[in-house]
């Protein structure tokens, strides 16, 4: 029997930002109608950033535990359990399923609709027996794995990120296409836990990121076994009884590749399909749905947030994006999407994490750039746990005003939480000079970093002067 509800909001999608503006609605006291098809918790709780960091902490585990004998103690080759470990993945998973379940969000005084969402027109979504005509929309529709249109594909079954963490059995030979933070992530963890890996990747891995810190990834995989095939163009792919073949021109060299399974972790396309777009007057692109700085679509009843609004594919970005269309929503306040701020970390080991503009691009848009390091070589932290290896990087203007920052080395990802701060408020090296850090911790290395802005300044002859001049005083 067909029902129509006409809530204030209506929410399409149940991941991350989709959950943050029905919980925050809904504790206004706002009626809110929330749609997902699939699972609660979206594509981050269920098939990313959960699962694949349960599965690098056991990785990066299995590691520690060959390297035992660097600290004194008996290294070990772990007896590695591929069935436990993904019992310890999925039991994550539950463990924070609960936040974001249905029963929480009904409690919360949420509608939560299980079905497919559909706009019929411009201020009207169809969710399977039910209409719903709200006053504002909010689509938070997510990504999905991308596949490339590689010949042989539709022959030869192939993981993605949905799947691959529904293993039990040790994957022995995995070929991994793309060498981007998903491919790598992924890679170094099977690589770790017992599997022979090979990454293929047509252009440079880590494209986006500095090369120079990019650079440290690469060798730190190699080392650890992994075989990197940068400018490696996929011909195409076919079975081989139980195996899987991948042909690539390198270099204008045919040759090939031989797995027991083929990941393609090529990237994202936003989830744009069935919503019925053209139905509501909403204008989207390949890259996603073409939004204002606002997030609000060419419909002025509906906004889009998080993946399925192009750009930076983040659950910390989506979000954010929820934070602004609530403001807009709710009160009515002026608010806009400033990706400069946004942070992105990759979880290899070691981690990159980066925020604001890279150096290249400082250099396009500044006359008078300054570029300041520290390694964590020269950090007695990174010397006690013998992870020494990386660096930061802070790209300054010539006021020393910190334009971006560049990490990569152990607890980068951690690291760059206060230069997101230093960046967003638009800080000087000077405020760090003054910042009193405990000792021994791995975030001095970035106040080190700041001061080295200064050293110049200690061989100026009128500094020296002055010093000399004032010591006349006593």
């Amino acid at each position: 029997m067909q029902r129509l509800l006409k809530p204030d909001i209506c929410v399409i999608g149940a991941g991350s930002g989709g959950l943050t503006v029905a919980a925050a609605a809904a504790s206004f006291g706002v009626s809110v109608v929330l749609v997902e098809r699939g699972r609660m918790g979206g594509d981050c709780l269920n098939y990313g950033c959960v699962p694949s960091k349960a599965l690098i902490a056991s990785a990066k585990l299995a590691k520690r535990l060959r390297e035992a004998s660097d600290f004194g103690l008996g290294a070990v080759e772990p007896d590695i359990d591929i069935a436990a470990v993904n019992r310890h993945v999925q039991g994550v998973i539950e463990a924070i399923a609960p936040n974001d379940s249905i029963e929480r969000f009904t409690a919360l005084g949420v509608r939560v609709i299980q079905a497919e969402a559909r706009f019929t027109d411009k201020r009207t979504v169809q969710a399977g027996d039910t209409e719903i005509r709200a006053r504002r929309f909010v689509i938070a529709a997510g990504s999905s794995p991308q596949i490339p249109p590689i010949p042989g594909l539709d022959d030869v079954p192939f993981l993605t990120n949905e799947t691959i963490f529904e293993r039990k059995r040790l994957t022995r030979r995995l070929i991994v296409v793309g060498g981007g933070p998903i491919g790598l992530e992924l890679a170094q963890a099977h690589r770790r836990l017992g599997a022979e890996v090979t990454v293929l990747e047509a252009g440079e891995i880590l494209a986006r990121e500095d090369r120079e810190l990019a650079a440290l990834v690469r060798r730190r995989l190699i080392e650890e076994g992994v075989d990197i095939r940068e400018g490696a163009k996929l011909a195409r792919v076919e079975k081989r009884g139980t195996s899987v073949r991948a042909h690539l021109d390198q270099a204008g060299d045919a040759t090939f590749v031989d797995g027991s399974h083929l990941l393609i972790a090529t990237g994202r396309k936003p989830n744009l399909e069935s919503l019925g777009l053209d139905d509501a007057g909403i204008r989207c692109s390949p890259a996603g749905i073409t939004v204002n700085p606002g997030l609000r679509t060419s419909n002025r009843r509906v906004y889009a947030i998080g993946d399925i609004a192009g750009g930076a594919q983040f659950t910390h970005l989506a979000s954010f994006h929820a934070g602004i269309v609530l403001r807009a929503i709710l009160f009515r306040l002026p608010a806009r999407a400033d990706r400069t701020v946004i942070p992105r970390v990759t979880f290899t080991d070691p981690e990159i994490a980066h925020v604001g503009l890279t150096e290249t691009e400082a250099r396009v848009s500044h006359r008078h750039v300054r570029v300041l390091r520290w390694p964590y070589a020269e950090n007695d932290r990174a010397q006690t746990e013998r992870r020494t290896e990386g660096h930061i990087k802070l790209v300054t203007d010539r006021r020393g005003r910190v334009l971006g920052t560049s990490i990569a080395g152990a607890n980068a990802g951690e690291q760059i939480a206060l230069w997101t701060l230093v960046i967003g408020k638009g800080m000087r090296v000077h405020d760090l000079a003054g910042l009193v850090l405990p000792y021994p911790t791995m975030s001095e290395i970035g106040k080190r970093a700041s001061v080295t802005y200064f050293s110049a300044a200690t061989a100026k002859p009128m500094v020296r002067r002055i010093i000399r001049f004032l010591r006349i005083f006593g």
